[in-house]
């Protein structure tokens, strides 16, 4: 089928769409750096460090563009912990999180000298503490604590309540004040938070404040000086109007941790944002394979899934769809996957311009836990990435 390619706000020339294997992810650099911009802008210009979150998207070129930035790198596994040096990330911007770290891992963060383990129970600080001992490093320490801070987001995605099964429980700190001046070969460098992810309002974030402070408190009451607070990320994106927001408000969310927390002299403060910097600039491009009519609804069928994109079946996230190569009357569809699912399904019941087999679309804010989540189920062959060329 021949079709006519619509302008859409890609970086890339959307002609080449057509010679592309689908479904493949595509990543707009320029949209990238453009948020890189803002973050350095409203964030890095504050002396604040942010690391980015490996998990939201591993790609050597957007971790070299994202290196260049000038941020740091969060990583939850040993294996990110290589990426990100391969990437060209320095140990001592690397911080280590992740409440089941192997002893393996341990010993790649321990081999690195990384800037910090964001330590998640008091067991986990104790066989830190015996593995350094072993290896003859002495290991930075941020312990993790949960804040029991309500993130406003899906009950799979909350990090911060009492519940969650992050973070050493408070009511446990007076164990961890007792055993610290005996374990010798770690150092506590800092506290360490995580609320949350895809957290649109600001009031949780001052939230975290309050607690930030508290602990703070807490911790100097005990003779015991931090030299930075990790306040962690979750910050959410727009995925109704990725056009009309390609970028959070960084300068708002900056800014209040600016107002709220009470930081001591010299104190360097930590953020660990992923979706918010890569989410936007990507998309999961797919191939209308049929049309099915159904009894009370029509089916779009593509020839991508869960398998590429698992956000929707996994915790019923919407994502926009936009048709690259129709420009007739609208009509109301459910966009579905092949993969035999039923959660296999990316919207239900949307307007679009009626589709026909070999149409494409976008499957839009898809940057972030997209490619990184996809699954070889029904051995399925992996979608290739590209990307656009910088200010093309």
């Amino acid at each position: 089928m021949t079709t006519k390619l619509l302008l859409m706000p890609y970086s890339l020339p959307i002609e080449k769409f057509q010679s592309l294997k689908t479904p493949f992810y595509y990543y707009d650099l320029d949209l990238l750096q453009e948020t890189l911009g803002q973050v350095r802008k409203h964030g890095l210009s504050k002396g604040y460090h942010v690391h980015f979150a490996v998990k939201a998207n591993f790609n050597l070129p957007i971790l070299h563009l994202i290196r260049k930035a000038g941020l740091g790198i969060d990583c939850v596994s040993g294996k990110e912990i290589e990426r990100a040096i391969e990437a060209g990330f320095k140990p001592e911007q690397i911080a280590f999180a992740g409440v089941g770290k192997t002893d393996e891992e341990i010993h790649t963060g321990l081999s690195h000298n990384i800037f910090s383990f964001n330590c998640e129970s008091i067991q986990e600080i104790k066989v830190l503490n015996e593995l350094a001992k072993k290896a003859g490093k002495k290991a930075n320490v941020s312990v993790r604590l949960n804040p029991n801070v309500e993130a406003k987001t899906h009950k799979y995605i909350t990090t911060g309540l009492s519940e969650n099964k992050f973070g050493v429980n408070p009511g446990h700190l007076p164990q961890l004040f007792e055993i610290l001046p005996s374990l010798d070969s770690i150092t506590l460098t800092g506290i360490h938070f995580h609320i949350g992810s895809q957290i649109r309002e600001l009031k949780p974030f001052k939230d975290l404040c309050e607690k930030v402070n508290f602990f703070q408190d807490r911790f100097e009451n005990e003779g015991l000086i931090l030299t930075h607070v990790n306040v962690g990320g979750g910050y959410g994106i727009n995925y109704d109007d990725p056009d009309g927001e390609p970028y959070p408000d960084f300068e708002s969310f900056f800014n209040l941790f600016k107002q709220n927390l009470e930081l001591r002299d010299g104190q360097q403060v930590h953020f660990e944002l992923g979706r918010s910097i890569v989410g936007q600039c990507g998309s999961l491009i797919s191939k209308v394979l049929f049309i099915k009519e159904g009894i009370a609804t029509n089916f779009a069928i593509l020839d991508a899934g869960m398998t590429e994109l698992i956000r929707p079946a996994l915790y019923q996230a919407s994502h926009n769809v936009d048709v690259l190569t129709s420009e007739k009357s609208p009509k109301i569809y459910d966009v579905v996957g092949p993969i035999c699912e039923t959660s296999d399904t990316f919207r239900r019941g949307i307007q679009l311009p009626e589709l026909e087999r070999g149409d494409l679309v976008a499957i839009r804010s898809a940057g972030a836990y997209g490619e990184v989540m996809s699954s070889g189920f029904n051995l399925r062959e992996k979608a290739l990435a590209h990307y656009s060329d910088l200010n093309e």
